[in-house]
């Protein structure tokens, strides 16, 4: 047995052993393990569905799932970009413990400004037991759907737990959004085979998830539908475009409405973009059609159905599609509107439907919570930077953990510096390295971190500063150095 071989053993044997007194949420007649679909989403804004308040955009799919679900209010990715939000999914620690703190594949805005940002993993290390090889040493089909951007060859899902890959390769967004899939470079997505002309890359990577749901739905199953959508290029379906370009006609406002200022960036104030609502409106037909496949297959009781975004909604750059308003800026910055996200549970029997949760998660949660809902023993070695969310689910309790943590130390092609921020509590203190300047918000009263309390509260900022220097120190943080040109400007 080789040392990758060795490792894949030891972090997943433990995986199989069964906790006692399993409480799946199933029917009583159906004792296997519940299946679990895990929908994410590619850009998507926390104000982009109804069930979190636009009033553009239509999702009445994602709604009908919040109303059998538990939607939580503060829910974090830990990056606000999508690779490394994506590796801590998958392994439950953050992206500063990975040395992942970036999106793969990008080098140019590494050296616009005045620091010198860290080297990044260029893929997710094979060492990493991840999420869907724990879920497969205990039985389950694995399958992952659609983006991957975790690293090529031989770094992808196949080479990560997942029996099934299709769509899945180092890339970040796809060349275009219709069949082929390429664009005028000739640059396609790979692993996707087959095709109709006209085909749409969102509904056909959802007819592969029903496929998979179809030909698993007598064994437990891990379905990782991770969609490119609604990431660019903007590129809706036709029909969809014009049905909402004539409802934002109808909702025409002035230039001076439409933006904001965020640093040097023009920020989106407004949703009204109709290619990106015909975007979000096939997004919330593939949830629907998911939905429907588990009640045609009697798979819907004992399947859970976890919907989460990766990132927040572009709102400073690439046509500013979205609004993340009330909250501040986007994709990209440390600021709500960069990392706080929609994010829904449907536990069947569990769960108790048209349930709200605000108490602060993250993307590290979901591994540990997969494992305790399937019956299987933690691995706090491997999801060291994750807790199970099962007494949230439960409404048994709230969790034992002091602060949420970010680590995003580049320079972001949305528009901002690089920076950490800690949230403990309603307090959330954010530290700027190129001038070491911090700003401290009360999240409870100024969601839209408007008032920088860190000159009126010096106490509660030098305390989260320490304890934010501590817990990065204990994760090995990279951080970015001045360039010697810079010195002393």
């Amino acid at each position: 047995m080789d040392r990758r071989s060795f490792l894949k053993f030891v972090g997943t044997a433990a995986a199989t052993m069964v906790l006692p007194d399993l409480a799946f949420g199933a029917s009583e007649q159906d004792s296997r393990r519940p299946n679990f679909v895990f929908i994410l989403i590619d850009d998507m804004g926390w104000r982009d569905a109804g069930c979190y308040g636009s009033k553009f955009y239509e999702t009445p799919n994602i709604d009908r799932l919040a109303s059998e679900a538990i939607r939580f209010t503060d829910a974090y990715a830990a990056c606000p970009v999508c690779s490394p939000t994506r590796a801590s999914i998958l392994t439950g620690k953050y992206p500063a413990r990975l040395g992942l703190t970036d999106w793969l594949g990008l080098d140019k805005w590494h050296a616009k400004g005045k620091l010198q940002t860290p080297p990044v993993a260029q893929q997710l290390p094979l060492e990493e037991v991840t999420i869907a090889e724990a879920l497969k040493a205990a039985g389950y089909a694995t399958a992952s759907i659609g983006k991957w951007h975790l690293g090529g060859q031989p770094y992808l899902p196949e080479n990560q737990g997942f029996d099934l890959n299709i769509g899945g390769s180092d890339m970040g967004f796809p060349p275009s959004y219709f069949y082929p899939y390429r664009n005028k470079n000739n640059l396609a997505i790979d692993k996707i085979p087959g095709g109709r002309e006209g085909e749409y890359l969102t509904d056909r990577l959802t007819d592969e998830a029903v496929k998979f749901i179809e030909a698993n739905k007598n064994k437990p199953f891990f379905l990782y539908l991770s969609h490119y959508a609604v990431h660019v290029p903007l590129q809706s379906k036709k029909d969809l475009e014009e049905k909402y370009k004539v409802k934002a006609s109808k909702a025409a406002v002035s230039g001076s409405e439409r933006f904001g200022k965020e640093g040097a960036r023009k920020v989106n104030l407004i949703q009204d973009n109709a290619t990106y609502a015909g975007m979000m409106k096939s997004v919330d037909e593939s949830v629907g059609k998911v939905l429907e496949k588990l009640r045609e297959t009697n798979l819907a009781d004992n399947t859970v159905i976890i919907f989460m975004s990766d990132n927040g909604g572009v709102a400073t750059l690439e046509g500013w599609p979205t609004s993340n308003v009330p909250l501040r800026a986007g994709k990209g910055w440390l600021y709500e509107g960069g990392i706080r996200e929609p994010m829904i549970i449907k536990w069947p029997g569990v769960t108790k439907p048209s349930s709200v949760c605000s108490e602060p998660v993250t993307s590290t949660d979901f591994y540990p919570t997969m494992l305790e809902m399937a019956g299987l023993s933690l691995k706090p070695e491997q999801h060291c930077d994750g807790l199970s969310l099962v007494p949230l689910l439960k409404q048994q309790g709230n969790l034992k953990r002091d602060a949420l943590y970010w680590h995003y130390p580049h320079y972001s092609n949305q528009g901002s510096a690089p920076a950490s921020a800690i949230r403990a509590g309603d307090y959330k203190l954010i530290e700027f390295y190129e001038d070491n300047h911090i700003e401290l918000y009360n999240l409870k009263n100024d969601i839209g971190e408007t008032a920088n309390l860190a000159d009126k509260m010096p106490e509660k900022a030098a305390e989260l500063k320490k304890k934010l220097a501590d817990r990065l120190k204990q994760m090995n943080a990279k951080f970015p150095t001045v360039k010697p040109e810079q010195e002393g400007k």
